[in-house]
């Protein structure tokens, strides 16, 4: 019986919390953009629907869940529609890795339940794995659509992402080296153990990811693939309804992917600031799945203050900067890593 419950129900139960826990907080994401960008903007943003528009995100699901969902006469019906899912569901397989917390023992039980879903010991290469199945929804749903302006999103999307996955990619080398392991809990516990978080002695990596996640994630100032002044929505141009609805949820899902790796990478995932501090030791009250939500949504506005205040880049400069830049600086920072860590030996 201890077994069951232990491989099967309290996984089982974990995998709908986190699901379920993602779903709402993407939504709500939505919001706070919304509102957020209203504050840049010297405006309100959406305040109408329940006590101070919080309920919106609920009116806008039902919306787009009661519009009409259109088809183009010319386009491929079956990828037409296989397109949007292929982008919604990778995001969500990604949520199994990531750690939220430490151990949480069940009040009046010996029964301890590991605030994530699964560890791999192979958890990063699932992760870059997984990513990258994304963009074979971005470009399935530009050609099904039978359209020009969504042919060419799809192209910008499907070369942006090969060329930031590299960066992205090569940037997380340097953590692992130190880390000497491809599991997020044992990074996050050599944070622990080193008592300092990566982003301090990896900066240069920490900033490479930083962009990378911005090209990853189609958004400003890396939106290429659906400049409206250029492409008037890109690849989801024909895309209504339900459709459009699960690309758009897509990205927002992505954006907590990235922000989540991030944090668990260079910013020393559910650990307080400054862990090797004892005078911050009282901190420790706070439970551990709070400090990762709460770096999480610092992450959400930094996406959404990037986006209200920079301007959309050039293709020509977008590639330039990946493959003339990153990648370059991505290198240097794994050969320096790999000396210094020689010379400490």
């Amino acid at each position: 019986m201890e077994e069951l419950l232990n491989y099967f129900i309290i996984p089982l139960i974990m995998i709908f919390v986190v699901v379920g826990v993602g779903a709402f907080f993407m939504a709500y994401c939505t919001l706070m953009e919304r509102r957020v960008l209203g504050f840049v903007q010297s405006r309100l943003g959406p305040n109408r629907v329940g006590p101070q528009g919080l309920l919106q995100p609920i009116a806008d699901g039902v919306k787009l869940m009661l519009k009409e969902d259109v088809s183009p006469a010319v386009a491929d019906k079956w990828v037409f529609t296989l397109a949007p899912i292929l982008s919604f569901i990778p995001p969500i397989v990604l949520l199994a890795v990531i750690p939220f917390g430490t151990q949480w023992t069940i009040p009046g039980t010996s029964i301890t339940v590991n605030l994530y879903v699964a560890d791999l010991n192979i958890g990063i290469l699932y992760l870059l794995a997984i990513s990258s199945l994304g963009v074979y929804g971005l470009i399935l749903g530009g050609w099904a659509s039978n359209s020009k302006y969504s042919l060419l999103g799809a192209l910008r999307a499907a070369a942006q992402m090969v060329s930031y996955e590299v960066a992205m990619g090569l940037s997380i080398i340097g953590v692992l080296m130190i880390a000497s392991s491809l599991s997020l809990v044992d990074i996050v516990n050599a944070q622990k153990e080193m008592q300092i978080w990566f982003f301090i002695p990896q900066c240069i990596a920490f900033f490479i990811f930083l962009v990378s996640m911005f090209a990853e994630t189609n958004r400003l100032p890396f939106d290429l693939p659906e400049a409206e002044n250029e492409l008037v929505a890109g690849y989801f141009t024909e895309y209504s309804g339900m459709r459009f609805a699960l690309f758009y949820l897509a990205e927002y899902f992505n954006m907590i992917i990235v922000s989540s790796v991030a944090i668990t990478l260079f910013l020393g995932g559910w650990m307080r600031p400054f862990p090797g501090v004892e005078f911050l030791s009282f901190l420790d009250i706070i439970p551990s799945w709070l400090w990762f939500m709460g770096k999480l949504i610092c992450f959400i506005y930094l996406f959404i203050w990037v986006r209200s205040t920079f301007p959309r880049y050039r293709y020509d400069q977008l590639m330039r900067l990946g493959w003339k830049w990153l990648i370059p600086l991505a290198l240097a920072n794994i050969l320096v890593t790999g000396l210094v860590m020689i010379l400490i030996q």
